[in-house]
């Protein structure tokens, strides 16, 4: 009986502080600094998620400026880490310290099942992992990733008919 009024207490005390806490949490708007717009008509969307970047100080400033490309970026999994090959994000002009280079790989943070559930569907699938946008939810960058098929030549030209 008294392990009852326990898990009674406890279960009375995290629903407590499951309420507390979400009428206090701050929820952000999430703005969408830059598009790949190439890339929703070279590839059929299949699936989409969001993951963060690992970026230095300089390369947020251009990225709250706006000044970056995603035109032929994608995706790759090297070693179970997701890494984005191909993005340009612009030198800030005020930075003063060392110089970075605006093609370099980015890591991005995803957790563990994400990474597996979308290595399967890359290899089951034969299928591209792309970045198809990337947002500004408070202070921090995601990527918006999207798992797409390359649509042929005849594809593209329906879309463009349509």
């Amino acid at each position: 009986m008294q392990n009852f009024h326990r898990s009674v207490k406890n279960f009375y005390c995290q629903t407590i502080f499951f309420l507390y806490n979400h009428e206090n949490m701050k929820t952000f708007e999430r703005k969408s600094i830059i598009q790949n717009k190439k890339a929703l008509f070279d590839y059929e969307i299949i699936e989409e998620l969001d993951a963060g970047i690992i970026l230095f100080g300089p390369e947020v400033k251009s990225l709250r400026a706006g000044q970056a490309n995603l035109k032929g970026s994608y995706v790759t999994l090297h070693s179970g880490r997701p890494i984005l090959v191909g993005a340009h994000i612009a030198e800030y002009v005020r930075n003063t310290n060392k110089k970075i280079d605006p093609k370099r790989e980015r890591e991005l943070l995803l957790s563990k099942k994400e990474i597996l559930h979308l290595s399967q569907k890359i290899k089951e699938m034969g299928a591209t992992l792309i970045v198809k946008e990337i947002l500004s939810v408070g202070n921090l960058f995601k990527a918006r990733l999207a798992l797409a098929k390359g649509r042929k030549k005849w594809q593209k030209k329906q879309v463009l008919k349509e």
